[in-house]
């Protein structure tokens, strides 16, 4: 199966599994609880846009992401919304 390449803004990835590295990298470089640092939220914000559900992932809009756990204590990006709410979302999701 030929490999299949992933584009995210101006980051090009030839395997999804080299953007799975790449966004999983990032996932572990922050703490459970920790803000994402706003040049991460830029390309998360751009991730998150291609999500299956963005509309409903994305709500009100976005004031920053997170890094928290999940389901069965997975590490995962969360979404903060500019109304207070919170929605986490897998970057596997997104492309």
């Amino acid at each position: 199966m030929p490999a299949k390449p992933v584009q995210i803004g101006s980051l090009y990835f030839q395997r999804k599994g080299d953007a799975d590295e790449y966004f999983r990298t990032m996932l572990y470089k922050y703490e459970l609880g920790d803000k994402v640092s706003d040049d991460d939220a830029e390309i998360l914000l751009l991730l998150v846009s291609n999500h299956p559900e963005a509309d409903e992932k994305i709500g009100p809009g976005i004031d920053s992401f997170s890094v928290r756990t999940a389901d069965f204590g997975t590490r995962c990006f969360w979404v903060n919304r500019s109304d207070g709410t919170t929605e986490k979302f897998s970057f596997k999701a997104c492309y």
